[in-house]
């Protein structure tokens, strides 16, 4: 009996607490929002707000004892090295992207929260997602990874559905969830064969066992990781799977689809890239090419249709944001695919391009948040004279949108995108070098074509009833933190592009 108890105590996995605490303190301060809504008064509601923006505080806090990237949890018994939960630097860098984001989201949301948007389901669902989103770059199994992605994709799709009774919205939400649920389904069904070819769900172990495959599994094996990557490249809106990026940014609150284009890419692209650079090395010939040939596609199809919208044209601003977003999934894969044809240090590219966008994406999106006050169908045309009106929110989106363009003064977006041509020149993939500099381009007109409207003298009295509503309206406060925040990182990272360059030569795993 002794024998036996001891057999059964041995396969006890242990848990360190700290390692873990950014996810889990994020999704406990979401049950407790949950739980304190019920009886909480109606005047009393901003107050979960502030609970929630504590708690991503907090959460963000947990991350510098981990600094170091050393620690690991639920590791296997029989095999330390083959952990479920891993605290190395490239969770760490993904978690602050992911944590910070959620709490400039939080931030931009307060306004909306108390007026148009039911605050005790809103700050849940937000607070479970990014708990989701933080689980994911940290779990090194394809089930907790599967897990994560739900955990972090499921509260969007409410999200993104959450403004009652507006049909654009719910349109939005279905779009997104039916779309998401297909992806899901064969990502699954690729999972499912990987497993059937190794017999084991941890990232390291299926990297050593599928290098023993025996020649009759070997087609089912690589099937398991083409469709596997296809649930990842749809949360990264890689072409195919981006045609529901537009309308469900449109249809969704603002600070949500600036969530989404942050965080649901982060979460994406962490994925996609443990699942290739981890669990999948030795097929770099079957995702590689794929990956790169993605790339291309990506960054050409988003840019197209960015320069195609029109200025007069209804969220206008909303959709060249949206494809916006598509194009620079595609600069993100870049560096993915180099990973297959030379180390797994070219991913670092991809991490510090992602923390660029982030900011500066951020920020333009709490621009169109401000702007959106005043003009409900934030159409480019919208922001003309913004300077005249707002002069300090002006030059913020001008810095925005120069950063994502990669032209000075946002030497931060030139830096990120010099790292991503970087690597696929030193890969070996002068072609899609040669692709991405031509879409560079290409941006550089929609970007500085909406720079130019910004400081264009206001339209006249000639305007329609919508465009003559009251230029100046005062700000909310939490809106006007969001943006001086995203812009003052902005600023710094430009001033110090080295933090880019280090976190791009740097070992992640």
């Amino acid at each position: 009996m002794t024998v036996a108890a001891d057999s059964v105590t041995s396969l006890v996995q242990s848990v360190d607490w700290l390692t873990i605490a950014p996810p889990t303190i994020t999704a406990v301060v979401a049950l407790i929002v949950l739980v304190a809504d019920l009886f909480v008064p109606e005047r009393r509601k901003p107050l979960l707000g502030a609970v929630a923006i504590a708690g991503l505080v907090a959460a963000l806090i947990t991350l510098v004892p981990l600094r170091k990237g050393n620690r690991a949890t639920f590791c296997l018994t029989t095999d330390a090295d083959a952990c479920s939960y891993t605290a190395d630097h490239f969770t760490l860098v993904i978690q602050l992207l992911v944590l910070g984001g959620a709490l400039l989201t939080a931030l931009l949301s307060l306004h909306d929260t108390r007026k148009k948007l039911p605050a005790g389901e809103f700050w849940f669902l937000l607070l479970s997602s990014a708990a989701g989103a933080a689980l994911l770059p940290a779990s090194r199994d394809l089930a907790t990874l599967v897990v994560a992605l739900e955990v972090a994709s499921l509260p969007a799709f409410a999200l993104v559905g959450l403004r009652r009774g507006d049909r654009l919205s719910s349109e939005a939400a279905l779009k997104f969830f039916l779309s998401s649920v297909a992806a899901t389904a064969v990502m699954l069904l690729g999972v499912s064969f990987v497993y059937a070819t190794t017999g084991t769900l941890h990232l390291t172990q299926i990297a050593a066992d599928l290098d023993k495959v025996p020649g009759q599994l070997d087609t089912l094996a690589k099937a398991g990781v083409a469709l596997t990557l296809v649930g990842f490249a749809f949360k990264t809106a890689a072409v195919p799977f981006h045609f529901w990026v537009p309308d469900t940014y449109v249809g969704a609150p603002l600070p949500i689809a600036a969530y989404l284009s942050v965080v649901g890419k982060a979460v994406g692209f962490s994925g996609l890239i443990l699942v290739t650079v981890i669990a999948f090395p030795g097929y770099a010939n079957v995702w590689g090419p794929a990956i790169a040939v993605l790339a291309g596609l990506t960054m050409t199809a988003g840019n197209v249709a960015a320069l195609r919208q029109s200025a007069t044209r209804a969220w206008s601003a909303v959709r060249l944001l949206a494809w916006s977003s598509v194009a620079q999934a595609g600069y993100l894969l870049v560096p993915i695919a180099a990973a297959a044809y030379s180390s797994d240090d070219q991913i670092g590219a991809t991490v510090a391009y992602a923390l660029m966008y982030a900011v500066v994406n951020l920020g333009a999106f709490a621009v169109a948040a401000l702007v959106a006050r005043t003009h409900p169908l934030n159409r480019i045309s919208d922001y003309r004279g913004l300077y005249s009106t707002r002069p300090l929110t002006a030059l913020a989106m001008g810095f925005f949108l120069l950063c994502l363009a990669g032209l000075p003064p946002g030497i931060i977006g030139l830096f990120a995108k010099v790292t991503v041509f970087s690597s696929a020149v030193d890969a070996g993939l002068g072609w899609l070098a040669v692709i991405m500099g031509v879409n560079v381009v290409i941006a550089l007109f929609y970007y500085l074509q909406w720079t130019a409207i910004l400081f264009r003298a206001p339209a006249g009295a000639e305007e329609s009833a919508d465009e003559a509503q009251p230029a100046r309206k005062r700000a909310p406060a939490a809106v006007t933190v969001a943006i001086v925040l995203t812009a003052a990182v902005g600023v710094v990272l430009s001033g110090y592009p080295q933090l880019v360059l280090r976190v791009a030569a740097s070992s992640l795993f």
